[in-house]
């Protein structure tokens, strides 16, 4: 017997973003494979009949669903799709426990469940299912991509690889055998620490107040997380962060191995001034290099775009929600 667990779901709008007259809105559970029960927020455009293509949201790591996974459903849905926004597991509103840990397989799972739930839902299209990843969510979407052959279009944008950047830290910096030892001995003593101390230590997010000699990478996280533009009191980025050891087995387990058999699109975004466009640019590379299914592959990048413009739009509305809706439109036919 499948059974979900009790939630504790929010009914009133906490969204960081304004609430559309143009689509219905609505709270909605679903499980994944190893028993943890997710939540949602499903959009569904006003006024329509039939089944939908639908499109399933996620992203940023550590950020979520009432924060940029969720602008993206509703513009989406505005636009004729039906969308689920949702948290992974272990947090935001979602099941599972210990809370704020991460895991490759488990938040690839994630996407599989809410591909699950669409195929599912009465008003959707199971065969015009599509997903969406956000930053280290937009890693996940193309490992999910490779290994759920249901996906028809996959659109990963301002996209963090995270086993990348958790074995050989930000641009490569750390990629050494000595720097990965010592970052999985500090792990491991961490782990002995919280089971003496009965609890699990926060990394912390995103770091404040910001120091005035932070990169600017680092302010951009600032920018966006610790202000009114995208704070959110269950957001791990906003607040205390992951567990120290919630990212552990990212670390030699790369995700994106067998993407160039991707045979479904793809649509990779990025802003040509963002600190992380170099996972797209190499993800693309990889993606259709001794490949068989290049033709629906496409790397966009944004001219001026930071990493963050692609979370909310930035100042100058840089999220190119034109070319979503084209190429979902294209390939969710």
């Amino acid at each position: 017997m499948i059974r979900k667990e009790e939630l504790v779901l929010t009914e009133e709008w906490d969204k960081t973003f304004t609430k559309s007259d143009k689509v219905d809105h609505c709270k909605v559970t679903f499980i994944n494979r190893y028993g943890i029960t997710l939540a949602g927020d499903l959009y569904t455009p006003k006024n329509v009949e039939g089944k939908l293509p639908a499109i399933a949201v996620c992203g940023p790591f550590g950020a979520v669903k009432e924060q940029c996974s969720g602008l993206y459903a509703q513009t989406m849905a505005e636009r004729g799709y039906l969308t689920l926004a949702f948290d992974p597991s272990f947090t935001g509103e979602s099941g599972g426990t210990p809370r704020y840990m991460a895991s490759p397989d488990i938040n690839t799972e994630d996407f599989m469940a809410a591909v699950d739930f669409l195929s599912l839902y009465e008003k959707a299209d199971p065969a015009r299912i599509g997903i969406i990843g956000i930053c280290g969510w937009g890693g996940m979407a193309i490992n999910t991509a490779a290994l759920d052959t249901r996906i028809k279009a996959t659109a990963s944008m301002t996209m963090y690889d995270m086993t990348r950047v958790n074995a050989k830290g930000y641009f490569d910096s750390a990629d050494s055998e000595e720097a990965r030892y010592n970052a999985k001995a500090a792990m491991c003593a961490q782990r002995l620490e919280d089971l003496k101390n009965g609890e699990y230590k926060l990394g912390g997010g995103v770091v404040d107040p910001l120091p005035e000699d932070a990169p600017f990478f680092v302010k951009d996280y600032y920018d966006y997380y610790k202000t009114a533009r995208g704070y959110h009191p269950r957001s791990l980025n906003s607040n205390g962060g992951w567990n120290v050891i919630g990212c552990e087995s990212f670390i030699n387990q790369p995700i994106l191995k067998y993407s160039n058999e991707i045979r479904s699109a793809v649509l990779l975004v990025h802003g040509d001034k963002a600190h992380s466009c170099y996972f797209s640019r190499d993800a693309y590379a990889d993606m259709v290099r001794d490949s068989k299914y290049t033709s629906n592959k496409e790397l966009m990048i944004i001219p001026g775009a930071v990493h963050t413009d692609l979370y909310d739009g930035g100042d100058k509305d840089y999220i190119p929600f034109d070319k979503l809706d084209s190429f979902f439109r294209e390939y969710l036919k």
